[in-house]
C-alpha cells in the first residue's frame, strides 16, 4: 500500500518512521527476555521455587521467542536468494513478496524494481533485433530481384537499374547501422535526420519499391511477408508539389510496413491508395493508407500497433499472403511516436484506414 502523498520509494520508511524496523525487534527480543526472567524470578521468590527450575523455564522461553523472531528475518533472505539466483541465470520473472513493514521489505522492493528493469532491456533488446531483422527483408529482396534480372537478361545493366540496387545497399547499410545502435536505442537515445523533401516524388519511390519487392518475393516463393502481385498500388498526394520535413528513413518504414499489411489483407485483384495532404503546422504531413479488406473490428483498435499482434483475422485474404509476423505495424507506430506524430486506425465505410500525422518543423518563437 502506499500513503496519501504516493507510492513510497525503495529505502523509505513507512510514514517517514518505521514502527517495525529490524532494530525495534531485536531490541523487543532483548526486553522480553529480560521481561520473562524478572517475572519468572518474582513468581519463585514468592512460590519458594527453586531457582534452577526458574533459570530452565527462562531459557526455554527466551530460545522460542528468539527462534520465532529469527525464523522472521531469515525466510525472506531465503526468498530474495531464490529470486536473486534466477534473475542471475536469466529469469526476471520471479517477484520477492512485499509484506513487510521494514529494511527487508525495502529490500524486497529494490530486488522487484531491479528486476523490472533488467526484464524491460532483454525484452527492448529482443524486439530490436526482432523488428531490424524484419525490416532487412525489404531491401534484400529488392537488391535480389534488381540482380536477378540482370543476370536473366530481363533488365539492362544501364544507370537506373545501378541506382536502384544502390539505393537498395544503401538502406540495407543504414538498417545495419540502427543495429549497431543498439546501446543508443536502449538507453532511448535515437537519432532524426530530419529534412525538407518532396511528397509526390519520395511517395512514389516507395510505392515502386513495394511493388518490385511484391514481384521478387512471388518469384523467389519467400515466405514471411505478402508476396501478392495482383493488388494495385494508387498513390494520391494533394497539391502535387506538397513537402514536409521529417527523417525520410523513418517515414519510409512507416509507408512501406503500412502498404505491406493492407496489401495482404486485400481481396483479390484490391486496391491499396496512399493518401497525402498538408497538415495544419508548415510543413506537416498526414498520410492515409486506405485497403480494400475486411477491415479491423473496433475493439481490436487500441491493439493493432502491439507487437507480435496479428489481428483478429485468422486467415490473410488473397492468394500468396501470409500471416506475417506483427512487427509491421509496430515499427510503424515507433518510427511516428519518434516524430511527435500519431497513428492510429481511422474510421473507413470499407476495409482499413490508418492515419498518420506528422508535426513538421517546428516553429521558431518570435
Amino acid at each position: 500500500m502506499s500513503g496519501a502523498d504516493g507510492p513510497r520509494s525503495p529505502g523509505e520508511p513507512w510514514g517517514g518512521v518505521r514502527p517495525f524496523s529490524i532494530k525495534t525487534k531485536l531490541g523487543a527480543l532483548v526486553v522480553i527476555s529480560v521481561l520473562i526472567t524478572t517475572g519468572l524470578s518474582m513468581i519463585a521468590v514468592h512460590t519458594k521455587t527453586e531457582l534452577r527450575f526458574i533459570t530452565v523455564f527462562s531459557m526455554i522461553a527466551t530460545l522460542l521467542i528468539t527462534q520465532f523472531v529469527a525464523h522472521s528475518l531469515t525466510s525472506p533472505l531465503d526468498e530474495m536468494n531464490a529470486v536473486a539466483r534466477s534473475i542471475s541465470h536469466g529469469d526476471y520473472t520471479r517477484r520477492v513478496r512485499e509484506n513487510r513493514r521494514d529494511e527487508l521489505g525495502d529490500l524486497a522492493q529494490t530486488i522487484n524494481v531491479m528486476a523490472d528493469e533488467l526484464e524491460a532491456q532483454d525484452r527492448q533488446r529482443k524486439e530490436l533485433v526482432a523488428n531490424v531483422s524484419h525490416e532487412l527483408r525489404t531491401p534484400i529482396a529488392g537488391l535480389r530481384a534488381v540482380l536477378e534480372n540482370v543476370v536473366d537478361g530481363i533488365a539492362q545493366a544501364d544507370p537506373e537499374t545501378m541506382r536502384t540496387a544502390l539505393k537498395q545497399t544503401e538502406r540495407l547499410g543504414r538498417l545495419v547501422e540502427t543495429l549497431l545502435d543498439l546501446s543508443r536505442l536502449d538507453n532511448g537515445v535515437v537519432p532524426l535526420r530530419k529534412r525538407r523533401f518532396e511528397v509526390w516524388p519520395y511517395l512514389s519511390g516507395v510505392l515502386k519499391e513495394a511493388n518490385m519487392v511484391a514481384s521478387a518475393r512471388a518469384t523467389m516463393g519467400s515466405g514471411g511477408s505478402h508476396t501478392r502481385t495482383d493488388v494495385h498500388l494508387h498513390l494520391d498526394v494533394t497539391p502535387p508539389e506538397l513537402t514536409a520535413h521529417a527523417d525520410p528513413e523513418r517515414i519510409h518504414q512507416v509507408v512501406a510496413n503500412l502498404i505491406d499489411n493492407a496489401v495482404k489483407h486485400s481481396p483479390p485483384h484490391g486496391r491499396v491508395t496512399v493518401k497525402a495532404r498538408r497538415g495544419a503546422q508548415p510543413d506537416s504531413l498526414e498520410l492515409e493508407v486506405l485497403d480494400e479488406g475486411p477491415g479491423i473490428p473496433r475493439s481490436e483498435w487500441h491493439r493493432v500497433f502491439e507487437r507480435f499482434n496479428r489481428g483478429a483475422v485468422r486467415r490473410p485474404h488473397g492468394p500468396g499472403s501470409d500471416g506475417g509476423t506483427g512487427l509491421g505495424l509496430a515499427i510503424a507506430r515507433w518510427a511516428v511516436d519518434l516524430h511527435g506524430g500519431r497513428i492510429g486506425v481511422a474510421e473507413s465505410h470499407r476495409g482499413c484506414r490508418i492515419l498518420i500525422t506528422l508535426p513538421g518543423e517546428p516553429s521558431l518563437p518570435s
